[in-house]
């Protein structure tokens, strides 16, 4: 790669950031709040970015982790990474009006953790137990649900039923990871049965193929992303297995001059969380720690949209990120 006179480059990754159920989500959230008003409640952080959830908190929106704290009568948005059916009898009981921002990808899972259901089949969920995805999918068949996050976990696994198995994936995981847990469990019990597309999100896979790729070229990989989102902290995991030093950055402020001791080019990417915003201030941090040479890295490309729910499709859009 060709260097620049001092030697340090930025190469900042594509994809990155806002993923489609992001922009959906966000945009659910800004348009009920010019439809309704404010107040309007938020079922759980929207999207797991603390930035972007103190600007909607500066626009109105109330962020809540029980349905009990909901006026009753209010509007309530659901987040990104769904509910279980049981937050929903609840919002119902205390009539209040919902909207519903789960990605359509999440829902998918839903949908398939029903039909598993139906089947009678024990469904092995692949994911973390404390992740509200995890939460809201397991909700929807909790007596037949078994949650695993590990190989160990699934070598541990005892089941009624070997020939009455399935599994499914939280969305936002590793692909390695994932991999090798879907390979343990058809080794341990071969009549196991998935998922018809795999479950796993394009823009969770498209962003650790780039950062994969991009870990060729770079001594350090900085990941814009909160601590608690999921698919940033996979990023960060990605980049060390393939040997790189790798960092998460909730925001410029984290950046630890120490990091780049010695580094002459930096990858720098953000989670499906984290807005284009938090990526210019930290371009501009590293430039002025002398990485000014800064270029873009088209490597995959994304075109996909979602629509927004019918109750506010007749709204005009918020502007796109």
């Amino acid at each position: 790669m060709q260097t620049t006179k001092n030697g340090k480059i930025l190469l900042r990754v594509r994809p990155r950031g806002f993923c489609a159920g992001v922009v959906r989500a966000v945009d659910i959230v800004e348009l009920a709040l010019e439809a309704y008003g404010s107040p309007v409640y938020v079922h759980h952080e929207i999207v797991h970015n603390t930035y972007v959830v103190e600007q909607l908190r500066r626009r109105g929106a109330i962020f809540v982790e029980a349905i009990e704290e909901v006026p009753h009568g209010a509007v309530l948005v659901f987040s990104a990474h769904g509910v279980p059916p049981t937050v929903r009898d609840e919002a119902k009981a205390r009539a209040l009006k919902v909207i519903d921002a789960t990605c359509p990808l999440v829902t998918k899972v839903h949908l398939e953790a029903l039909k598993f259901a139906r089947e009678k089949r024990t469904i092995i969920l692949i994911g973390h137990k404390d992740h509200q995805e995890i939460i809201g999918t397991s909700g929807e068949a909790p007596d037949s649900t078994l949650v695993v996050d590990s190989v160990a976990a699934v070598d541990a696994l005892e089941v009624e039923d070997p020939q009455k198995l399935s599994f499914l994936t939280q969305t936002t995981l590793s692909l390695y990871d994932t991999q090798e847990i879907v390979a343990r469990l058809r080794h341990r019990f071969p009549a196991i049965q998935g998922p018809a597309s795999d479950d796993i999100c394009y823009a969770t896979q498209n962003r650790q193929e780039a950062v994969e790729q991009v870990a060729k070229d770079v001594d350090l990989i900085l990941v814009v992303g909160s601590p608690n989102s999921s698919n940033s902290n996979r990023l960060v995991e990605v980049a060390q297995r393939r040997g790189v030093q790798a960092k998460l950055i909730d925001s410029a402020c984290d950046i630890d001059v120490g990091w780049l001791q010695g580094v002459s080019r930096v990858g720098l990417t953000a989670g499906a969380s984290a807005p284009e915003v938090l990526v210019e201030q930290v371009s501009q941090r590293l430039a002025e720690l002398g990485f000014t040479d800064q270029r873009d890295l088209d490597l995959i490309r994304e075109d996909v949209r979602f629509i927004l729910p019918p109750e506010l499709a007749t709204i005009a859009p918020a502007p796109r990120r």
